[in-house]
């Protein structure tokens, strides 16, 4: 079972969106944060079926929200 790292944001639409990092083109949507995280799961293994000489890359190190 493999780890990625996903960055959640929300829409102007009140949508939640997610993009993983490591697997470019692979985001997704749902209306709430549960309904996110199922179809982000989705959306990865089928990135994960559709390009089977991946290189996944970890070196995402982290976010951060900072005040100027």
């Amino acid at each position: 079972m493999a780890k990625f790292n996903v960055i959640i944001e929300e829409g102007e639409d009140g949508y939640f969106i997610s993009e993983v990092i490591g697997l470019p083109g692979c985001h997704t949507q749902g209306k709430t944060l549960d309904e996110l995280m199922e179809r982000t799961k989705e959306a990865i293994s089928l990135c994960l079926k559709c390009q089977k000489d991946i290189d996944i890359e970890d070196r995402f190190i982290g976010m951060q929200k900072i005040e100027v």
